[in-house]
C-alpha cells in the first residue's frame, strides 16, 4: 500500500481495524445489491408470456447487463484510477438501485420490453463500476498478509447476492406478486447504496493523481493479462459451459434428485457448486495469505477444477455428479481469492483499477462465449468430449500463470509482499 493511501486510511479511522470495517461494508453492499441482479431470473420468463414479450427478447433482456458491462469494464477501471474508488463505487450502487426500480416501472408500462432492456443495460454499467472499485478497495486497504482473504470474502459476497435474489424473487413473487418482489429488491438496493455512501472512504487517489490517468489508458500489462486469462478460463468452463449444459446433460442421462426433473435437479446441482465455491473463496484466499507464494495455491485449485470436469465427463448417477460438482465448485471458488490477490501483489496501487477492469473484461468474455461455443459443439460431439476439453482448460491456465508470473518477476513462485507491521 502506498504511503499516501495508508495515511488516508489512518486519518479516516485512526486504527488498523478500519481495513475490516471497509471490507465488511463492501461485502454487505455488493451482497444486497446482488438481489436486483438475481431477482429477475425466476420472474421474467413467466412475465414474457403475461406481458407479450417474445422468448428471444426475454433472452436478450437477461443477457443485456453482461453486454453493457463488457463494454463498461475497462472504462470503469480507468475511471477508478483517475478519480478514486469512493465516488464510482457509490454511484455504481445507486445506478443499480435505479435499474432495479426500472423493473417495477416496466410491468405496468405500455412497452415493458423497452423498460426491462433499459434497466438491464443500466444495471450492467452500474455493476462494472462496483466490480472495478470493490476489488481495488480491497487491494488498497489490504497487504500481503490479508489481501487473499479480503479478495475471497468480497468475491463471495458478489457470488451469493445473485442466487439469494433468485430464491427471494421466486418466493416473494409467488406470495405477493411480481411487483412486490421487484419493490423488495429495490429497497435492498437502495439500503446497500446508502450503506456504501455512509461507510466507504476514498482509498485510491489523492490530489494531482486524479489528473494523471488518461481516459484511453487500458491496462495490458503482463499481470493484468495473465490473471485475466485465468479468469477467462475459469468462467468459461464454469458459467459458460457447466451452467448452460447441465440441464441437457441431466436430461440425456436421466439423472434426477429428490423427485425433480432435469430442470429442477440442475438448479440443485448448481446450488451445490455455488455454495462450495463460496466457502472455498474464503479458504483459498486465507490459505494464500499464510503461504510464501500464492502460485502454489492457485495451481492446486486449478488442478481441483481439472479433476472436477474429468469426474463430470464420467458421471452416470446423482452421487457421482454431486462429487463432480463439489470439485468444480471448490476449484472455481478456490482460485478467486488468490487470483485477485496475486493481481494486487503484482500491480502498482495507481494501476489497480485498470488492472481489475482488464480482468473483468476477459472474465465476462469467457462467461459470455462459453454458452455460444458449448451448446452447438455439445450437440455435434456429445457431452464427454466437451467436458474433457473443459478439464484441459485449467491446465492451460496453469501454464499461462507460470509463464506470466515468471516473465513479470523472474521467479515461478514469487513471494507475497510482506504485511505492513
Amino acid at each position: 500500500m502506498s504511503g499516501s493511501i495508508a495515511r488516508t486510511i489512518d486519518r479516516l479511522s485512526g486504527a488498523g481495524s478500519d481495513q475490516y470495517v471497509v471490507i465488511g461494508a463492501v461485502i454487505l453492499s455488493t451482497f444486497f445489491i446482488g438481489f436486483g441482479g438475481g431477482v429477475i431470473f425466476p420472474i421474467l420468463p413467466n412475465l414474457g408470456v403475461l406481458l407479450g414479450i417474445s422468448p428471444f427478447m426475454v433472452g436478450v433482456i437477461l443477457s443485456a447487463n453482461r453486454f453493457s458491462r463488457l463494454v463498461a469494464n475497462a472504462p470503469a477501471g480507468i475511471l477508478v484510477d483517475r478519480i478514486g474508488t469512493r465516488t464510482p463505487f457509490v454511484v455504481g450502487m445507486f445506478v443499480q438501485g435505479f435499474a432495479t426500480l426500472g423493473y417495477v416501472v416496466a410491468i405496468p408500462a405500455p412497452a415493458p420490453e423497452v423498460w426491462f432492456l433499459s434497466a438491464r443495460f443500466l444495471w450492467g454499467v452500474g455493476s462494472a463500476l462496483v466490480f472495478a472499485t470493490a476489488y481495488t478497495i480491497a487491494s488498497d486497504v489490504s497487504d500481503g498478509g490479508s489481501r487473499g482473504t479480503s479478495m475471497g470474502l468480497i468475491r463471495g459476497g458478489v457470488l451469493f447476492g445473485a442466487p439469494t435474489g433468485m430464491v427471494v424473487g421466486g418466493v416473494v413473487s409467488e406470495i405477493g406478486g411480481e411487483i412486490a418482489a421487484f419493490l423488495l429488491a429495490t429497497v435492498f438496493a437502495f439500503v446497500a447504496s446508502g450503506l456504501a455512501y455512509a461507510t466507504i472512504p476514498e482509498t485510491h487517489v489523492e490530489g494531482d493523481a486524479r489528473e494523471s490517468v488518461k481516459p484511453w489508458d487500458v491496462d495490458t500489462s503482463v499481470p493484468a493479462v495473465t490473471v485475466g486469462l485465468i479468469n477467462f478460463a475459469v468462467l468459461f468452463v464454469y458459467f459458460g459451459v457447466l451452467f448452460s449444459t447441465l440441464v441437457l446433460f441431466l436430461g440425456e442421462n436421466d439423472i434426477g434428485l429428490l423427485g425433480f426433473d432435469a430442470q429442477g435437479t440442475s438448479g440443485l446441482f448448481m446450488a451445490i457448486t455455488v455454495v462450495t465455491a463460496g466457502l472455498f473463496m474464503f479458504l483459498g484466499g486465507y490459505v494464500s495469505d499464510l503461504q510464501q507464494s500464492r502460485v502454489p495455491v492457485l495451481l492446486c485449485f486449478l488442478g481441483i477444477l481439472f479433476v472436477g470436469f474429468v469426474l463430470l465427463a464420467s458421471a452416470d448417477s446423482a452421487g457421482t455428479l454431486a462429487v463432480a460438482c463439489l470439485f468444480i465448485g471448490a476449484g472455481q471458488g478456490g482460485t478467486s481469492g488468490p487470483m485477485m490477490a496475486l493481481l494486487g501483489d503484482l500491480t502498482d496501487d495507481g494501476r489497480m483499477g485498470r488492472a481489475v477492469g482488464t480482468n473483468n473484461v476477459l472474465g465476462d468474455v469467457g462467461g459470455g462465449v462459453g454458452p455460444i461455443v458449448s451448446l452447438p459443439v455439445t450437440e455435434l460431439v456429445g457431452f464427454v468430449p466437451v467436458y474433457l476439453a473443459c478439464a484441459a482448460l485449467p491446465l492451460v491456465a496453469a501454464a499461462v500463470l507460470l509463464g506470466g508470473v515468471y516473465r513479470e518477476t523472474g521467479q515461478l513462485l514469487p513471494a507475497t509482499e510482506l504485511p505492513n507491521l
